[in-house]
């Protein structure tokens, strides 16, 4: 069993993205500029909020933080989309979701520029990643992909079991593990509530992506030996052995699954670092044009 060690991955990516930046700075260039914009206070969009400040600050990059209270109008925030999408110094930017009820999520998704969408979460960008089109990927699939990449896990060929079919992660994924490309190429089975067999499903897969959002749903007696376990899944239970009462669990029941496992990701530590680090990627991408020519 090897463990992939996300936290390193995303440590070597930032500190690339740093000396690019770097050397962008020396030659006179456009330092990135990412923006976000967070609505009201919950506690899970703070924490990655301002992981994405710090990991800014860490390869060099521009951030900005718009704020506003649960009980901004929908036209104001609207507004300010509009705003971002004109502002030459920002290349990129971030709806933090979830947002309050009386706000229209795809409403807010649609009116951001695709050119400027480095969630990937826009109606253009989606599209375009199917057709295999250059675009924006969302930030926890494109991690994904370049964990299978970093550690030289094959897919051609393979069976792939994704558990999710949210648009954020579950769809983007069976649609990137079966293209045409490397990582990629394999067959790919989408798998959800409704799926009936799961467990029969899930044991002839070479890899398993776990993207439900259940704590320890997928077990050893449900993964054959050698499969490589991509565990999407976080979940805060409470806890009396931690210091802040709660501890965080996967969606993999890590210490009888690993037994069985090839690779498997690790919660926290494995999926989790290499959101942030995709959004850099896509923000560097977006400053320098590459995949919508400035």
């Amino acid at each position: 069993m090897k463990i992939i060690d996300g936290k390193k991955i995303a440590n070597d990516i930032k500190e690339e993205i740093a000396q690019e930046v770097a050397a962008i700075r020396e030659a006179g260039g456009k330092i990135p500029h990412l923006a976000a914009i967070i609505v009201g206070h919950d506690g899970a969009s703070e924490t990655y909020v301002g992981h994405k400040e710090k990991a800014c600050n860490q390869v060099g990059f521009n951030s900005t933080v718009f704020r506003f209270e649960d009980d901004v109008a929908e036209d104001t925030l609207l507004r300010r989309v509009h705003d971002l999408n004109e502002d030459p110094e920002i290349d990129g930017f971030i709806v933090q979701l979830p947002m309050p009820k009386h706000i229209s999520e795809q409403k807010i998704i649609e009116a951001i520029d695709p050119k400027k969408d480095v969630d990937g979460f826009h109606p253009i960008n989606l599209g375009r990643m199917v057709i295999g089109l250059p675009a924006y990927i969302s930030a926890t699939p494109a991690g994904i992909m370049e964990l299978i990449k970093r550690y030289n896990i094959e897919t051609l060929g393979k069976d792939v079991v994704v558990i999710g079919r949210s648009n954020i992660v579950g769809k983007p994924m069976s649609i990137l593990l079966g293209q045409k490309a490397n990582p990629g190429n394999a067959t790919v089975t989408m798998c959800h509530s409704r799926t009936k067999n799961l467990k029969e499903v899930v044991l002839r897969a070479d890899i398993v992506v776990a993207a439900l959002g259940r704590a320890e749903f997928l077990t050893a007696d449900m993964v054959k030996e050698g499969a490589t376990v991509i565990d999407v899944g976080i979940t805060r239970v409470k806890s009396d052995k931690t210091k802040s009462g709660w501890k965080l669990l996967g969606d993999v029941k890590f210490d009888e699954v690993a037994e069985k496992a090839e690779y498997i990701t690790p919660v926290p530590g494995g999926v989790g670092p290499m959101t942030i680090v995709s959004l850099l990627q896509n923000t560097l991408k977006a400053s320098k044009g590459e995949i919508y020519p400035k």
